[in-house]
């Protein structure tokens, strides 16, 4: 590999040499509206074949030109122009875009193409229709702004998001779409000692994100992306422009919209009072609300200092970030300081393009003990915060004496003191560096040579302590541990590219082929006090590679049909020899109706494709890396045999699966773009259908089939299926007032159609647990069903509508309720969803809002089940009493009834997610705007727990989403 890399290195720097003396006329193209580089903008010396494009910057080099020769700049999008050759050396042109503007550049795997020659599902968001507000993770920016991809917000500071594109496919593997920034895909297992790794990337710094969705567009990623992919591209300077500078403020006020539902004090008095057998004078005197004492009012500011000029053949970037942000649980605090840096230098006439993007961020957390909100619902809130007597730091602690170490072992820990008494500080030191090289070859400007070397590395650090008087230690001693962490994921990839019309067959022709080869290496270490003493438990090391060969040839034939396959060939670490490799192909076409004679004069349409496409994609997200090897693991201190005065640790064997392979999904998607009277109004409609053989699961095995009682396997099938469309249009576009709006929707279905552990065709396997007892599962996997189906009771209600305790249907009619008559009843993934955006502008002043809804889908109320009866409460192994869920007054249960459907409530909400209003000042040297943002300003649901927005379905000890106010300064300069 280092002499593949020495010798391509080599020939990119040696073959320019023989041609400085060809003659050329060269220059930059950019959009007149902007100033940004054009790429793909056909330059032909009229009335000849002679001709080239532009790169990704906007450039181009086109030879054999003579005197009065007509050069023709054309793109579709944009107003044709023609400029005469005199002899000057450099032509730079602006283009002014067309009113029917159709086309854009977006990024595929391994190169780009416009969106009128895509023949995949693709989407590409930029920024002026991101989300608004204190963003710190990425993915926030498009929350409700692409079909088929269902974003659900994560809820403490710094904390990542659900991402699923279209539903996922798998059970136990990774459902996450694969995240590629600027050509390095990153670990889709995540970083050590992060909340979110793509909290790395500053959102500051995004000049757009691509989402390629079906297996066509996506296939290139082979056994990555059976989850959807998302390229993420940063910022970079622009050519000839001159320097700028910028600094962005933006700081916020966050605050809780709900609170769980629980007794207050008077109520709970009044229960205990009433129940028999209850010692009312274990009660205390206070009157306390737990939720209020455990949040706060939380308060952040994001800063960013950039810096940016481009010359002639150089350009740079530079991009300073600060981030704080509260949580609003106390003691909950996150940390970013960044410094980007993206550079860029053409060399050789502009045949040979250097760019480098390096990011550097020390990420810090403050982790706050997330056990006090389930302890601060649950709670007896006749108690005080604080007793005099109490020898743990002054908190109230249910206790059987004075002196540390006499603390309930059983009983509920004082919410606050779990906070105050814990400190668990990590920072993680992480940098994301590439270097991309393009070369165009002088002598055949068609063919491109791209490669790319890259690298994401971190370092943890991180610090745990509670102190000899934290009852939460449930012994007379401090605890500590000491964790550290190293994660390195390394990349180099190539490949070839070219471009070319062929005028005999009146065809443009995109061929790619390349080579891709990515390591992950994981160490983690930590140390921590266990009987008043240090473990040191072994150091675990974890690595995995990939190496991959891929190609793809793409046809514009008469500007009218689309032809395009890919084929992508991977090797993973993760499987035997025998699995080691898969092939993952793929084929779409396309045909461009709008370019037909029939459809070239019509009034109505401006742009009409149809795409039909099929691929197969992996899943080797697993989890283990070694699944297939029979590995041991060394005991910790305690797992000892003694032999003689020599106590030896032994070794643990692990469950393997020697034939475990990839998941492998075939994906048909069919799709139609389709514009309307000059693309006012635009879109698209994609229906896609999918299957996933081999799908990974971790299942319960045979007692002595194996080393283990649950393996991750092969198991069987699922099909998913689905709708999704997008509408834009441009409502009102006159010289002082525009009205933009995007609305799309997602219908979705995902089904087990098999488990191959048996012809049972009863057969399932519990999921979802819950607290409230020892090992409850609430949810199911099962042939025929949603992998998020609960399995529950069906309730019986008395004439007023009142739940009848322990009074359950007799499905299978035996006269007896058993677990036979459990059901698979509703799904905690919504059948539809949807996002709607409007923006306005009336000369500098602009308004923008953003809408999300999901309908179809269900929660469990674990928060109401696990303390919703009276038992709950009053029924503990200690002499000690909790609080109850309010909604023990309505169904007045005595004892649990965990898997009854009663606690199974409609999630279907509607949220305005972000409404922005903003203003700007123009001036002559510099330009002032401000902004005012809110974010989660309501939900419109009938579900009466906290949020009705929970990705798993099962609602308990939910970390609460804030609703937000966010002031935002920039200044240009």
């Amino acid at each position: 590999m280092k002499k593949l890399f020495k010798s391509t290195l080599l020939l990119l720097f040696m073959l320019p040499m023989s041609f400085f003396a060809q003659q050329t006329v060269s220059g930059t193209i950019t959009e007149s509206a902007t100033g940004l580089p054009i790429p793909g903008v056909n330059v032909i010396l009229k009335g000849t074949t002679n001709g080239t494009t532009t790169d990704f910057d906007g450039n181009y080099t086109i030879s054999e030109v003579n005197e009065n020769d007509v050069l023709v700049f054309s793109f579709l999008g944009f107003m044709r122009q023609e400029i005469t050759f005199t002899g000057q050396n450099t032509i730079n042109v602006q283009l002014d875009e067309s009113a029917s503007a159709l086309e854009e550049v977006v990024l595929i795997g391994y190169g780009a193409t416009t969106k009128q020659d895509a023949t995949g599902a693709v989407e590409k968001i930029s920024p002026g229709s991101f989300n608004q507000g204190a963003v710190i993770s990425p993915e926030q920016l498009i929350a409700g702004k692409s079909a088929g991809v269902r974003i659900t917000p994560g809820s403490e500071p710094g904390g990542g998001s659900e991402i699923r594109i279209r539903g996922g496919s798998s059970l136990s593997g990774n459902n996450s779409p694969l995240i590629v920034v600027d050509g390095i895909p990153l670990d889709q297992r995540g970083v050590q000692g992060v909340r979110n790794q793509l909290n790395a990337i500053n959102p500051n710094e995004i000049a757009d994100f691509v989402i390629l969705k079906d297996a066509a567009a996506t296939s290139i990623y082979g056994s990555r992306a059976s989850n959807g992919v998302i390229l993420i591209t940063t910022k970079k300077g622009n050519l000839n422009s001159d320097f700028t500078m910028s600094y962005d403020l933006k700081t916020s006020v966050g605050e809780i919209t709900d609170k769980v539902n629980v007794l207050n004090a008077t109520q709970f008095r009044n229960i205990i009072e009433n129940t028999p057998g209850t010692d009312p004078s274990l009660l205390g005197d206070a009157n306390t609300d737990w939720q209020d004492e455990i949040y706060r009012t939380s308060v952040g500011a994001i800063h960013n200092i950039t810096v940016a000029q481009g010359f002639d053949n150089f350009t740079y970037r530079v991009n300073l970030n600060r981030t704080d942000q509260q949580g609003v649980l106390k003691t909950d605090l996150y940390e970013r300081n960044a410094v980007n840096i993206s550079l860029t230098q053409n060399l050789f006439d502009n045949d040979l393009k250097i760019t480098l993007n390096s990011k550097n961020i020390v990420d810090r957390n403050h982790f706050a003990d997330q056990g006090a909100i389930g302890s601060a619902v649950s709670f007896d809130p006749t108690q005080n915060i604080y007793d005099p007597t109490s020898p743990f730091d002054g908190f109230f602690e249910f206790r059987t004496g004075n002196a540390l170490g006499n603390q309930m072992v059983q009983a509920t820990r004082n919410p606050l003191a779990l906070l105050n008494q814990r400190s668990n500080n990590a920072e993680n030191l992480r940098n994301i560096t590439n270097l991309n090289l393009d070369y165009r070859f002088p002598f055949l400007p068609d063919l491109r040579f791209n490669l790319t070397g890259g690298i994401d590395y971190s370092e943890l650090d991180g610090y745990e302590t509670r102190p000899v008087t934290s009852a939460a230690n449930l012994q007379d001693r401090a605890f500590e541990n000491e964790y550290r962490g190293l994660n390195r994921n390394s990349l180099l990839d190539f490949y070839f590219n070219y471009k070319t019309n062929v005028e005999a067959i009146n065809s443009k022709i995109d061929l790619t082929a390349g080579h891709s080869y990515q390591e992950f290496y994981v160490w983690s270490k930590s140390r921590f006090t266990q009987n008043n003493a240090f473990v040191n438990p072994p150091e675990n090391i974890n690595r995995n590679a990939l190496e991959s060969y891929f190609a793809r040839a793409s046809f514009d034939i008469a500007n009218k049909y689309l032809i395009s396959a890919s084929y992508r060939r991977d090797g993973s670490s993760r499987f035997s020899e025998d699995n080691r490799w898969s092939d993952f192909p793929s084929l779409a076409v396309g045909w461009k109706l709008m370019n037909e004679p029939f459809m070239q004069n019509s009034a109505t349409f401006s742009n009409l494709k149809l795409r039909a496409g099929f691929g197969v994609t992996g899943n080797q997200e697993i989890g283990p890396n070694y699944g297939y090897l029979g590995v041991y693991t060394p005991s910790q201190q305690g797992a000892n045999v003694q032999f003689g005065q020599n106590f030896v640790g032994t070794l643990r064997p692990e469950g393997f699966d020697e034939d475990l392979k990839w998941e492998e999904l075939q994906t048909y998607n069919v799709g139609l773009d389709f514009g309307f009277f000059n693309n006012r109004i635009s879109g698209s409609v994609d229906a896609y259908y999918r299957t996933t053989e081999d799908l990974l699961a971790t299942v319960p095995v045979p007692a002595g089939a194996n080393l283990t009682d649950l393996l991750t396997t092969n198991v069987g099938e699922t099909v998913s299926k689905g709708i999704e469309v997008s509408l834009n249009g441009i409502l009102v576009q006159t010289e002082n007032f525009n009205w933009d709006m995007n609305y799309n929707i997602s219908f979705q279905d995902l089904e087990i159609t098999g488990l191959s552990l048996g012809n049972d065709p009863n057969f399932f396997i519990p999921q979802g647990g819950i607290s409230g007892g020892v090992g409850n599962n609430i949810q199911l996997w099962k042939e025929g069903f949603d992998p998020t189906t609960f399995f529950v009771y069906r309730q019986v209600y008395n004439e007023q509508g009142q739940p009848i305790e322990g009074a359950y249907v007799d499905v299978n009619g035996d006269n007896e309720i058993t677990e036979a008559d459990r059901q698979a009843y509703k799904k905690a993934t919504p059948d539809y969803f949807m996002g709607l955006t409007n923006t306005f502008s009336y000369k500098n002043l602009d308004l923008s809002f953003t809408f999300r809804g999901n309908f179809g889908n269900y929660v469990y109320n674990n928060t109401q089940s696990a303390n919703g009866f009276v038992g709950a409460g009053t029924v503990t192994p200690q002499p000690y009493y909790s609080n109850l869920n309010s909604n023990v007054l309505e169904s007045n249960f005595q004892n649990s009834q965990f898997f009854s459907d009663y606690y199974i409530s409609s999630a279907n909400f509607i949220r305005l997610d972000n409404l922005s209003l903003g203003y700007l000042i123009p001036g002559d040297d510099v330009d002032f705007r401000a902004t005012l943002t809110g974010t989660n300003l309501f939900v419109i649901t009938n579900y009466e727990g906290l949020d009705p927005e929970i990705g798993n379905g099962i609602d308990n000890n939910f970390y609460p989403r804030t609703r937000n106010i966010v002031l935002g300064l920039n200044i240009t300069f």
